[in-house]
């Protein structure tokens, strides 16, 4: 696999070799370590192939073919900041990985291991990241870029020449991480179901005293005047 990394020649190409990366891996064929590796090798060739691009059709002057993107901001900025600061402080990452972000950059962060959790891989396109995590675009790149820098995640690219591309794939391969997530998900679940486990739950059943014994209308069952019989023989 690292051999074929080195011999590819195209973004497609590259694709496809990620693809069997992943799936290797999933089906147990490749541990963590060398997963994690071969993903470092896949991004280093797709910078050095994307480097040599040369970009065709493009008028003089303009750097690129589609329209400029248009600036997007958030039509209430209080609530954007609350939903981030909310995000931040849901606890995303353990505390000594979350240490290095800040808040803004966590709020990104949670909403891509949200979408690991329920997927497996987060497929959302930049814009949606950060509209869901109250921040402008280009903080969303960077808290990306930034884990991707720390070995915390992968980013898979889908590049197509002469169209749009594809939203990036985006995978958490941080072994810490991975086990904060599965506990969070856990805790989620036993709050989503507190019927199903409250019947796993022993405790001794509780029975209230009648109401009619408060009352009066019910009188308490008198206790017994039966002496115990070693008593009623030792008296005259």
């Amino acid at each position: 696999m690292a051999a074929a990394i080195d011999g590819a020649r195209t973004l497609a190409h590259m694709d496809a070799l990620s693809r069997q990366v992943w799936q290797a891996h999933g089906a147990g064929a490749v541990g963590d370590d060398e997963a994690q590796a071969l993903a470092e090798r896949l991004h280093a060739r797709r910078s050095a192939i994307r480097e040599g691009i040369v970009p065709v059709g493009i008028p003089a002057g303009r750097p690129s073919l589609f329209p400029p993107r248009r600036h997007v901001a958030s039509p209430d900025k209080v609530a954007s900041r609350d939903r981030r600061r909310l995000l931040a402080c849901s606890g995303p990452m353990p505390p000594a990985l979350a240490a290095r972000f800040t808040t803004g950059q966590l709020a990104v962060l949670r909403i891509v291991a949200d979408e690991v959790m329920a997927k497996g891989v987060c497929g959302l396109c930049i814009d949606a990241i950060a509209a869901r995590a109250g921040v402008c675009r280009r903080l969303a790149q960077a808290a990306i870029r930034l884990a991707e820098g720390d070995g915390l995640l992968t980013i898979e690219e889908r590049r197509h020449e002469g169209r749009k591309n594809s939203p990036n794939l985006i995978r958490i391969i941080s072994r810490e991480w991975q086990a904060w997530m599965r506990r969070g998900g856990a805790h989620r679940r036993r709050q989503a179901e507190p019927a199903t486990l409250a019947q796993g739950i022993g405790c001794k059943p509780i029975h209230p005293t009648d109401s009619g014994v408060i009352t009066g209308t019910i009188r308490p069952a008198e206790p017994s005047k039966r002496l115990p019989e070693r008593q009623s023989r030792t008296r005259p």
